[in-house]
Order: C-alpha cells, then structure tokens, then sequence
C-alpha cells in the first residue's frame, strides 16, 4: 500500500475512533493494554477496587488470545469452527458483559486490533450471538442487535489490511 493509502486508511481509523463515546475510546484502549501486553493495565487503568477486578477478570478472558489469532478456520468449511468460535465468542461475550462498548463498530474496531485482520469475517456472527446470549440484559442485547447495520451482517468480502492505529493511554499534562 502507497504512503497516500496508508495515511489515508490511518486518518480514517482515528476518525472511527474519535466518533466512539468516550468510555468506549477509555475501554478499547484498556483491553488493547490487556490483550497485546503493551501496559500494566492494572497501575495504568484501575481506578479503584472494582475496576481492578474487571481488569483481573479480563486478563483471564484474555488468556486465549494468542491461540485465538493462530486458529483461524478456513472461511469455506467447518473444520476447526468449534474451537475457534468458542473462544471468540467467549471474549466477546466478557467485553459486551462489561457494558462499556455499545454498537458493533467499537467492538469491530477493538478486535480487528486485538486479532488482527483476519477476524473480520468472524466478528458479525461472534458479536450477534454473543450480544443475544442470556447473560445480557434484554435492553442492552436489544441495542447491540440494532447497532450492526445489514452491510456489516451479510458482507460478501473483508479487507485483509491491517489496522494502521492502535490507540494508547495519553498521559494529562499538569497546568
């Protein structure tokens, strides 16, 4: 990809995420944090008491990443589907349970990040059947289902470019 895509593609994705309410922007960034072991989520999010406990439970739901990215099934059959979506679905059931992300593009937009491009033609059907699961209150599960658009849900192809912006903690400058 030419310099003019890539800045392109960038200003894009920063636009993307600008757009997201300012505790999705706060919990993209944490779980980044977590899940590509950039940060001590723990001295650099935890605010207080409860909110170290959501940061101990997401390291734990965290902890088949890496699997996850190498386990990727071919888009044609079914072999491998159980285990690679069972851990898709996991995570993303955990995040959407954290009530932090609220539409589809944030959560695309956190695992795109998290798992890399090749995700993507799993995230509708991870993120439809784990927003309708039991676990999530009926309001909530309803505003998530309406928040992916039919485009996103019956895509015919996915771009295999890498995301370009990986939003980190901006420490506050004193006055």
């Amino acid at each position: 990809m030419s310099n003019t895509g890539t800045a392109s593609l960038t200003i894009n994705e920063l636009r993307e995420f600008a757009a997201f309410r300012p505790a999705e922007q706060r919990y993209i960034k944490r779980s980044l944090d977590i899940g590509l072991g950039r940060q001590d989520a723990f001295k650099l999010w935890a605010r207080d008491a409860s909110e170290l406990a959501s940061i101990r439970s997401q390291y734990v739901a965290y902890q088949n990443l890496k699997a996850l990215r190498s386990m990727l099934p071919d888009e044609t059959g079914f072999e491998g589907l159980d285990g690679f979506m069972g851990k898709l679905l996991r995570m993303t059931a955990f995040d959407l349970a954290q009530d932090r992300l609220s539409c589809f593009s944030a959560y695309r937009f956190l695992y795109e990040r998290l798992a890399g491009a090749k995700v993507r033609p799993w995230l509708p059907s991870a993120f439809c059947a784990a927003a309708a699961l039991p676990q999530i209150h009926p309001h909530r599960r309803k505003m998530l289902l309406h928040s992916i658009s039919e485009a996103a849900a019956t895509a015919p192809g996915w771009s295999d470019s890498e995301p370009c912006f990986f939003p980190e903690w901006v420490e506050k400058e004193a006055a």
